[in-house]
């Protein structure tokens, strides 16, 4: 079965972790894509961010109204069995793409937040770094009335909202130097990861015994680099996500299941029982065995 396969590649230790939005999924945040790959929202790209004061009014009134429904997402049974896979001593880090600090939560250390963390806001002009939670606050003192309910909750915690809801929204301003041009500190669409970042990835990658994939389609080179800088070393890839991935041609073991049962099941065969969750049954036969290297 593909799960005793891939606790064979994790039992050693030493094994490098790349998480992806399907890791947090199971908590109810969705991701950008679908199991076909393809992208079901249009995030706010950075040049649109710095067009100018209604474009960032855009993004805060919806990221205001989405904030308190995002933070209220709880680590799922993948997050709560990754950190126990490290606590017994098998996986040294965890490269995430995602904003949401759930591994964190769920106890994970040494977390890499390669995309940034929705959790401070920067402003672009002094570069004073603040606290989402402040930034909030501040929204809700320049909006007393802007009273809107959604359910909805995407990727980067906010939600759509009627241009004529928006035009009622007050920006908050940096308390520094007064500026409007705050951004929470995560990399953008058609923005660079901050090159030390990579260059910490890409440390973790070769100073690893093998890559574990969790939850990540790898369509974007910002993830998809690092398989393929593992598969250039010929460490072992193994990538349990729902779909195909664009990095199944580099990978030893890939599994098409649910981030939680398949975690959970991999803890398990590791012999580690700690804060799991009840046993989940199945061995998710549609995981495509691609050969041990």
């Amino acid at each position: 079965m593909i799960l005793d396969q891939l606790a064979r590649l994790v039992h050693d230790g030493g094994v490098v972790a790349l998480t992806g939005a399907g890791m947090s999924t199971e908590s109810g945040i969705p991701d950008y894509r679908g199991p076909d790959g393809r992208r079901r929202v249009q995030p706010m790209q950075y040049s649109e961010l710095l067009s100018g004061p209604e474009a960032r009014r855009r993004y805060w009134a919806r990221a205001y109204v989405g904030w308190e429904r995002f933070t209220g997402a709880r680590p799922n049974a993948g997050h709560r069995a990754l950190a126990a896979i490290q606590r017994a001593g098998l996986v040294d880090g965890v490269i995430t793409q995602n904003v949401d600090g759930l591994h964190q939560q769920a106890g994970t250390q040494d977390v890499l937040e390669l995309h940034g963390t929705l959790s401070v806001v920067r402003c672009l002009t002094c570069e004073d770094r603040t606290s989402r939670e402040e930034v909030q606050r501040r929204l809700a003192e320049a909006n007393p009335d802007f009273q809107v309910h959604s359910d909805e909750v995407r990727p980067d915690g906010d939600i759509a909202l009627p241009d004529g809801v928006v035009q009622r929204f007050h920006l908050a301003h940096c308390v520094v130097c007064g500026s409007d041009a705050l951004k929470p500190d995560v990399v953008f669409f058609g923005e660079s990861v901050p090159r030390e970042r990579v260059d910490e990835a890409y440390r973790r990658v070769e100073t690893a015994s093998a890559l574990l994939v969790l939850g990540s389609s790898l369509q974007v080179m910002s993830g998809y680099r690092f398989v393929r800088r593992a598969d250039a070393l010929g460490l072992p890839v193994g990538i349990i996500t729902r779909g195909r991935t664009r990095g199944d041609d580099q990978a030893t073991w890939q599994l098409d299941a649910p981030l939680g049962p398949s975690l959970t099941g991999l803890a398990r065969r590791l012999g580690i029982d700690d804060d799991l969750g009840p046993v989940v049954d199945g061995e998710y036969a549609t995981g495509l065995p691609l050969g041990l290297v």
